[in-house]
């Protein structure tokens, strides 16, 4: 297990142990300069910040929408669950691929920044060769994150985070989304949309 740690690029990042990640990336150029330079502004609670910024993103009127591709979204599901299941760096709470940004709740075992330099290390390579653009930028280089402070502030998340195809209108249903913890969480425990709508 790490320890807490604090780094900043652009925005700061926190880890705190024993805490579970809400974590947010999207595709390089998939916000105009404009809207990039009003996110970062301080005059506004970073909440509503980043929940302007994530509707911004769902209504997905700007910029490269390369994880509307099946097969991309599949190399980026893929390498989600590979992070949990085989390189055993954390446990997956919740997920879902949107077109042009990506939604992950997890509970890390190893430091946030190895976290993301694999998914989006790797995901970046494999998705510009199935897309013939290999060598290109594919990532914003910097990642939104939050840890949660308890285990009602986690549940929101997880259905912010699964409801998010629906609030964008490409589902009816969380479970209808292919790239989504969604579809396993309707067989498991449906209840968590069912009382959070």
């Amino acid at each position: 297990m790490f320890t807490e740690k604090y780094y900043s690029r652009t925005l700061p990042h926190w880890e705190k142990p024993g805490h579970s990640i809400f974590l947010t990336w999207r595709l390089f150029g998939s916000l105009p300069t404009e809207f990039r330079a009003d996110i970062n502004t301080k005059e506004e609670n970073a909440g509503i910040r980043f929940v302007r910024f994530d509707r911004y993103l769902d209504d997905a009127r700007f910029g490269p929408l390369w994880l509307k591709e099946p097969g991309v979204a599949e190399i980026v599901g893929c390498a989600i669950s590979r992070g949990e299941r085989e390189l055993h760096q954390y446990s997956t709470v919740a997920f879902t691929v949107m077109s042009n940004h990506v939604h992950l709740l997890l509970r890390p075992l190893v430091p946030l920044r190895e976290i993301t330099k694999g998914i989006k290390g790797s995901t970046a390579r494999h998705a510009n060769a199935l897309l013939g653009r290999t060598g290109a930028q594919f990532w914003q280089d910097e990642s939104f994150d939050r840890w949660t402070r308890d285990d009602a502030e986690e549940l929101r998340i997880v259905r912010y985070i699964e409801m998010n195809p629906v609030r964008a209108g490409l589902v009816r249903t969380p479970s209808d989304w292919p790239w989504s913890s969604a579809r396993q969480r309707a067989r498991t425990d449906p209840r968590i949309h069912a009382e959070g709508r």
